[in-house]
């Protein structure tokens, strides 16, 4: 082998030890998987076709180039979005009801709930840069303000608006066995009909929102208050009765099955017994990858 072959080979290799924390960054910032494996490829070009000469934190140049990578794509998909962002869910990460494997661990780490997601979809792309990178990944504002272009000082605001909107979201119950009872509480009373036992386990103001994306407009809504969301108990019904437990984004959730393919994912978040927040991904085309057999 030439010295540029090993050359290539050993970068291929530094890489490799990144890969899994690149895919984290790049699924904060996108709310979706296969976006993120495509910015963490369109990362390996760059440092192949860079060769990182002269680069003494690889770690923390690859993290700030896969940064840069996905405010692209943040500003590009602002640019050519059409729907409502109030009905968009991200696409969640699904793992067996049993436990999420190490690689899901590395993506899910900080407990990154689609509420969150939620959440970060509604800030300006150079907004959620700076949040994601400083507040998840500690990466200085140094090294954040020359990608979005302006000032340490600057981008220290960017981040600070961002956090005013984060905080807001609901934190979840940290004991998942207590929380697998009530996401069963919810389907036994959905599948019942049991609207008595529906309003007991919704928090006064849970807040329902579905995305059936561009194949499945209909299906795309936001409901706001326990009764309001207790009256879409046919829609909960169909969730009940064709369910796979499964973890969606680290907590319990849902995955309904049709004809072998899942056709909804149910996240719930669940505070203080109750559940706050249902985001249910109904988007045909998001759901394709997902693995049935495999839950």
């Amino acid at each position: 082998m030439d010295e540029s072959g090993g050359r290539q080979q050993w970068l291929a290799e530094r890489f490799e030890e990144h890969r899994g924390h690149l895919r984290a960054v790049a699924y904060r910032m996108l709310g979706s998987l296969t976006e993120a494996e495509d910015a963490v490829q369109e990362t390996w070009l760059r440092l192949s076709r860079s060769g990182a000469d002269g680069v003494e934190n690889l770690g923390g140049w690859l993290t700030t180039v896969v940064g840069r990578v996905c405010l692209d794509i943040l500003r590009s998909r602002k640019a050519l979005r059409e729907d409502p962002l109030e009905t968009h869910v991200p696409e969640p990460v699904i793992s067996r009801e049993e436990g999420i494997d190490p690689e899901q661990e590395v993506l899910l780490a900080d407990a990154v709930g689609l509420a969150l997601l939620v959440v970060l979809e509604t800030l300006a792309p150079a907004e959620r840069l700076a949040f994601v990178l400083h507040d998840m990944f500690a990466v200085p504002f140094d090294d954040i303000a020359p990608i979005v272009e302006r000032s340490p000082a600057a981008t220290r605001q960017l981040a600070s608006r961002a956090r005013r909107r984060v905080q807001g979201t609901a934190t979840p119950d940290a004991d998942l066995p207590r929380q697998r009872k009530v996401v069963h509480a919810f389907l036994a009373a959905s599948r019942d009909g049991d609207f008595d036992a529906l309003l007991a386990v919704l928090d006064p103001d849970v807040l329902l929102r579905a995305d059936g994306g561009a194949v499945s407009p209909n299906l795309s809504k936001v409901v706001r208050g326990a009764r309001a969301v207790v009256e879409q108990a046919l829609l909960f019904s169909r969730f009940a009765l064709t369910s796979r437990p499964a973890l969606v984004n680290g907590v319990p959730g849902v995955v309904a099955v049709r004809e072998g393919r899942a056709f909804s994912v149910l996240g719930l978040t669940i505070a203080d017994g109750r559940i706050v927040e249902i985001n249910i991904l109904a988007d045909p085309e998001r759901l394709a990858g997902v693995d049935v057999a495999a839950l």
